[in-house]
């Protein structure tokens, strides 16, 4: 989950993302028999489907199916030089899916590990970082950065991380004792592989094109000011000056957010969160009715910090900042409210920060039945 931070690491920017307590679980056998055999047969209990891909003649094409961000990950650890073992996977998750909580990178890093292990291979984690978003990047289809995967390896308890997406230094920010983080869950799913997202992108790199000729030094949004920007807005089209706007003022709340948090001042964090979700809103344009609706709503409720939608947009979830024991209340009135106004049910979940990937071994002699 992104505390601040949108639509910026894919521009060489910074983020705040945060490892919440919801797993994807993924166990890995050898295959039966032959050495040689080099099939993958991977079950997923979310859809009950199992699908089939043999190592050595993987498809240069995604199926556009749930099985893609498996057989990307198989396809991006061998571009790398792993030469995997076939394997049986069975995969389950507890990451709600379409919600803007990066299920995809929850469920390429796990497979991403439990095959390299499986072979006899150690990747630490920010290279499984880069592995993981090479597989959705060139196979699955999605240009995402690469927060989601790195916060999935580098999750810390109690802690967000301040990323910087184009050196991956980072740092641990200890989160506010008194407060909880709130994920309320639209249920407008989206589908960030249908479109919208690669659209948003290539209006950013156009902005970088536009400003170049000027700033020759220039390689991302990264490395605009925002008075760049307005000096030279009359040289490219509206909707990409305001793509290029929220990019560049969405970095300087991450860092304006991080000194906050250090300093233990959520008042100032809430501001940011606030002013981060307007800029989505209005100059980025992935908001919705259902996440306005739901930001509205938690505003207006007793110990609320900050609110924002969180995530690529286009529905999802909402992220929220509340004072300990104002959260109960808050969970109770934002789902009634917003069924109220708009017919529909929301999932609110109270999230503690949390370690990123790890192995769990089972121990010898454990009975199938509690594996």
């Amino acid at each position: 989950m992104n505390l601040i931070g949108e639509h910026t690491d894919y521009n060489d920017g910074y983020v705040m993302p945060v490892a919440i307590g919801l797993s994807c679980w993924v166990a890995a056998a050898p295959r039966a028999g032959e050495k040689t055999d080099q099939q993958l047969v991977i079950y997923s209990e979310n859809f009950d489907e199992t699908a089939h891909v043999n190592l050595n003649d993987i498809p240069l094409r995604a199926s556009q199916s749930w099985s893609d961000y498996p057989v990307g990950v198989a396809w991006a650890l061998q571009q790398a030089g792993f030469a995997l073992a076939g394997a049986n996977i069975f995969m389950s998750s507890e990451v709600p899916m379409g919600a803007g909580l990066a299920s995809s990178a929850a469920l390429e890093v796990s497979v991403a590990w439990a095959l390299l292990a499986l072979s006899g291979f150690a990747v630490d984690g920010i290279g499984l970082a880069q592995l993981c978003r090479q597989a959705e990047n060139d196979f699955v289809g999605t240009r995402c950065g690469i927060m989601d995967q790195f916060a999935s390896c580098q999750g810390r308890v109690g802690h967000a991380l301040m990323l910087d997406c184009r050196s991956l230094e980072y740092r641990p920010l200890p989160l506010p004792a008194s407060s909880e983080l709130i994920i309320c869950n639209t249920n407008i799913k989206h589908a960030l592989s249908a479109g919208k997202y690669n659209v948003r992108r290539a209006e950013c790199e156009e902005g970088v094109r536009a400003l170049a000729e000027f700033f020759p030094g220039i390689r991302a949004l990264r490395d605009v000011t925002l008075e760049n920007l307005q000096q030279h807005r009359a040289r490219m089209a509206s909707n990409v000056y305001k793509r290029c706007r929220h990019v560049i003022t969405e970095n300087d709340r991450v860092l304006r957010a991080a000194r906050a948090l250090e300093a233990g001042d959520t008042i100032l964090l809430g501001r940011l969160m606030g002013e981060s979700h307007r800029s989505l809103r209005n100059d980025f344009e992935v908001s919705c009715r259902e996440l306005d609706v739901m930001v509205d709503l938690a505003n207006k409720q007793r110990g609320t910090y900050g609110a924002r939608m969180t995530g690529g947009g286009f529905g999802g979830c909402t992220i929220n900042v509340v004072n300990r024991g104002d959260a109960p209340e808050f969970v109770a009135r934002v789902t009634q409210g917003y069924r109220a106004a708009t017919g529909r049910e929301a999932n609110c979940y109270i999230c503690e920060a949390s370690q990123g990937a790890e192995e769990v071994l089972v121990p010898a002699g454990t009975p199938a039945g509690e594996r």
